[in-house]
């Protein structure tokens, strides 16, 4: 039987394991149905396999391991998060929350333990939206199916969903994988902010997932000679969208909590000796008051557009997402806190400023979060990391919260036939 630090280390060598798998050599790149995704699925499979787990891919390329409970009515406790990544990414940011996921059922398994409910960890497909611009795609699908219009998104090289499935070696019109009989819906996942490391703290239970509203602004003005064309004369779409960047700086600063991003520019024709005729930019807005959100996201446009027609420029833009504030379940925030008090880690309670799976599971079944401490508060580059301390605070958590869940169980099943 390993240690607590020998299991901890063990989950954060099999993160850094499938921080292998990338599109691009010399960093980590994983996006969506990419051909790494097969290796991941690969070695994870052996793992759930060994830890007692039937495994399956789903249409969406989720890989799904189930471990079955000794009640055949209960409904399953999934444990899940992301193995997709942002581009040059750090290793913990998803991963961690599924190998965490199987750690805990590998501790059952040891144990030659069954619970009552059966446990099913997942480890979804697409949560970050690099490939085709849309985010939760593998959550989304389980929750509410692929639609038409999502097969149809295409990639910078032009491969829609569907073609991408198929290259994956899955069919896109087959029997989607939708979520049945669950319990609740676990996830494990690092903070991601410089909260728990301010407060030297391992733990956070989550409450909310505040919402995010995410556009696509383009400035279109007209392309010149930087020399022939005379200041009064020009319409620099890229000067415009500087000025209004600014302003979405100012103007978040201005509203308590608010957060906006413009994080992604792109000018054309891109040269120096010529006057920029179009801009693509993106707007990224968050807060946990879904009002407060909206109202920044439709004043931010309209000084888009005052932005633009000052220089004489066009202005357009497309909602790319919108997800509004979701509460975690409370009954089970409470599970969580209480399985952190009793494994020794008393947590603090804070809201997430990121999007995540549990956003979209939230909205069908009951759902709980835990953070671990991300040192430095850095995420989303390659220097992210964990430590073993926090890791293993989170296993014990987890165990404490499976306990729970049992206890509730055994106390539901007796009231029931009372």
């Amino acid at each position: 039987m390993p240690t607590n630090t020998q299991r901890a280390e063990k989950v954060i060598a099999r993160c850094r394991q499938l921080a292998v798998f990338t599109e691009v050599p010399g960093e980590i790149t994983r996006t969506f149905l990419s051909p790494p995704m097969h290796d991941v699925h690969n070695l994870m499979r052996e793992w759930m396999q060994a830890a007692g787990m039937s495994i399956t891919i789903d249409i969406l390329g989720n890989i799904r391991g189930l471990y079955p409970g000794f009640d055949p009515n209960s409904n399953r406790l999934l444990i899940g998060s992301h193995l997709d990544t942002v581009p040059n990414a750090g290793a913990f940011d998803g991963p961690l929350g599924v190998v965490l996921g199987i750690a805990l059922v590998e501790h059952l398994h040891a144990q030659q333990i069954k619970l009552p409910f059966p446990i099913e960890v997942i480890g979804f497909s697409e949560e970050e939206g690099v490939r085709f611009s849309k985010p939760f795609l593998g959550s989304l699908g389980i929750t509410r199916g692929l639609s038409v219009d999502h097969l149809l998104l295409k990639d910078a090289n032009g491969i829609s969903v569907a073609e991408a499935l198929t290259a994956f070696g899955i069919d896109p019109r087959g029997r989607q994988g939708m979520l049945r009989n669950i319990l609740a819906y676990l996830e494990f996942h690092i903070e991601q902010g410089p909260v728990l490391d301010s407060e030297s703290a391992s733990l956070a239970v989550v409450d909310t997932i505040i919402g995010q509203s995410r556009f696509e602004i383009t400035f279109t003005g007209n392309a010149n000679h930087a020399g022939t064309t005379p200041m009064h004369l020009r319409h620099d779409a890229l000067a415009a969208a500087a000025e209004w960047i600014v302003n979405v700086e100012t103007y978040a600063q201005s509203v308590p909590n608010l957060v906006a991003t413009v994080g992604k520019i792109h000018a054309e024709p891109n040269a120096g000796n010529v006057v920029p005729g179009s801009v693509i930019t993106s707007l990224d807005v968050r807060h946990a008051n879904n009002n407060v959100r909206t109202f920044a996201h439709e004043s931010l446009i309209q000084s888009a557009k005052s932005s633009a027609s000052k220089r004489g420029v066009q202005l357009s833009y497309n909602c790319v997402s919108a997800q509004n504030s979701t509460p975690m379940n409370p009954q089970f925030i409470k599970f969580l806190d209480t399985a952190a008090t009793r494994a020794g880690h008393p947590s603090r309670i804070m809201s997430s400023g990121a999007g995540h799976d549990a956003m979209i599971l939230a909205q069908y079944v009951p759902a709980a979060m835990l953070f671990l401490r991300s040192p430095g508060g850095i995420s989303h580059h390659p220097d992210e990391t964990v430590l073993p301390q926090d890791v293993e605070a989170a296993l014990a958590t987890g165990i404490e919260f499976l306990t729970v869940l049992r206890e509730r169980h055994i106390s539901t099943t007796k009231e029931a036939h009372a």
